[in-house]
């Protein structure tokens, strides 16, 4: 019937559990760089960057919601979005909206940058990223305050993630928390349920990624 619902499984275990854990990596990270533990710093960094190759790989061989083509949109489409943003009306998106798919491609690309610039940076004093040696002292001290800077710009757009999300519970009534949490999101009767990529497919990439990271971690 008209208005009927049903809880529908949008985010995949494998997805949820990439974004809260590079939630706590991040402030991991932050937190060690704050009080000079560089060596976990740099643990928190290879952790981050093995998360990153498991989510590039999970959006083109993951589940339909994960997957770069169902979400990513032009930008005009996030425009077309916005435009409505302070219209009540039912939630009905499966995964992210065109806004929100733009959100997530710039904050894997600054987190994918602060990553790549850390590898390069130095301290200055004991500890040199693995791959400092190829662009010499200077050019890695420079790198080291780019890294700097690029944190920054990550802050502000979480910030603006954190913000999007009041704004949408507050003037839409929509919760994007809880479907990220457990998975499953009220939406009408009608929309067919999106297709979830199996759990061994997500250990295998998640196996590689951090796999193949340890090795450039130990062998750089």
């Amino acid at each position: 019937m008209d208005g009927a619902t049903r809880w529908v499984k949008v985010w995949d275990a494998p997805t949820r559990l990439f974004h809260w854990s590079l939630v706590a990596l991040i402030a991991g990270a932050w937190f060690t760089a704050e009080n000079g533990w560089i060596d976990w710093h740099f643990r928190c960094g290879y952790a981050i960057l093995a998360l990153l190759l498991f989510r590039l790989v999970w959006g083109f061989v993951g589940s339909d919601t994960a997957r770069f083509v169902r979400f990513v949109k032009s930008p005009v489409a996030a425009l077309a979005h916005l435009a409505h943003i302070t219209k009540r009306e039912p939630d009905t998106e499966i995964g992210h909206n065109a806004a929100g798919g733009l959100m997530v491609l710039a904050m894997l690309a600054l987190i994918l940058v602060q990553v790549g610039l850390g590898l390069f940076s130095t301290d200055g004093i004991f500890t040199d990223g693995p791959l400092a040696y190829l662009v010499g002292p200077d050019l890695s001290d420079r790198i080291t305050g780019w890294h700097e800077f690029n944190f920054n710009l990550i802050l502000a757009a979480v910030v603006l993630h954190v913000a999007a999300i009041l704004t949408y519970a507050v003037l839409k009534r929509h919760d994007l928390v809880r479907p990220m949490v457990t998975g499953l999101k009220k939406l009408p009767a009608g929309l067919a349920a999106p297709r979830m990529a199996p759990l061994w497919l997500a250990l295998l990439v998640f196996a590689v990624a951090a796999g193949g990271v340890y090795a450039f971690a130990t062998l750089a």
